[in-house]
């Protein structure tokens, strides 16, 4: 029943557009797989072959220390409302923080917001659809806004000290590279 592509059609980008989760894999070579759930408007479909996510401040930050060891990464949608289906992109992806040069440019494709910690350039590989019959239904209520103001009461302050306390490292002690390049 899967079905694998070399690039994004119109209908599965439209697809994509319609969700309002996706998830995020990643792992290194060693040590825990990381799988994340992400909403909100955090992701642009910029072609075929090419999606960029904004991360935005959170507890954890293991897809960018991953990254930084093992550019592989996997997005997966799944169709809760209507049509039946997994769709799933394979790529390669470099991670975007607030200093560097392209990062102004892709952020500015998304809302405003203090919390943003990085971008994810994803170059994909491959592209599979599967049947998702059974995932289940499940009606779409809204926008958590807990981010949204917890970020907003921080402030641009308050969330880079969160980054140096709770961002620098994975939870297998890997570097993040949230503030420093060359830390690790």
């Amino acid at each position: 029943m899967a079905k694998q592509f070399d690039h994004l059609s119109d209908v599965l980008t439209r697809f994509i557009e319609a969700q309002h989760i996706f998830f995020v894999g990643t792992a290194a070579a060693e040590g825990k797989v990381n799988i994340s759930p992400k909403g909100m408007d955090s992701l642009r479909v910029l072609g075929p072959n090419r999606i960029a996510w904004r991360n935005l401040t959170g507890s954890g930050n293991e897809t960018a220390g991953h990254l930084a060891q093992a550019n592989r990464m996997t997005l997966m949608w799944c169709g809760f409302e209507a049509k039946p289906m997994i769709l799933r992109t394979y790529g390669s992806a470099r991670t975007l923080h607030p200093r560097d040069a392209d990062f102004a440019e892709l952020n500015a494709l998304f809302p405003q917001s203090d919390a943003a910690r990085q971008i994810y350039d994803l170059a994909i590989d491959i592209v599979q659809t599967s049947c998702g019959y059974a995932v289940p239904f499940m009606d779409y209520a809204g926008d958590r806004d807990v981010l949204k103001k917890w970020a907003e009461d921080k402030g641009p302050d308050g969330i880079a000290a969160y980054w140096d306390t709770r961002n620098r490292q994975t939870i297998d002690g890997a570097p993040t590279h949230i503030l420093d390049p060359q830390e690790g």
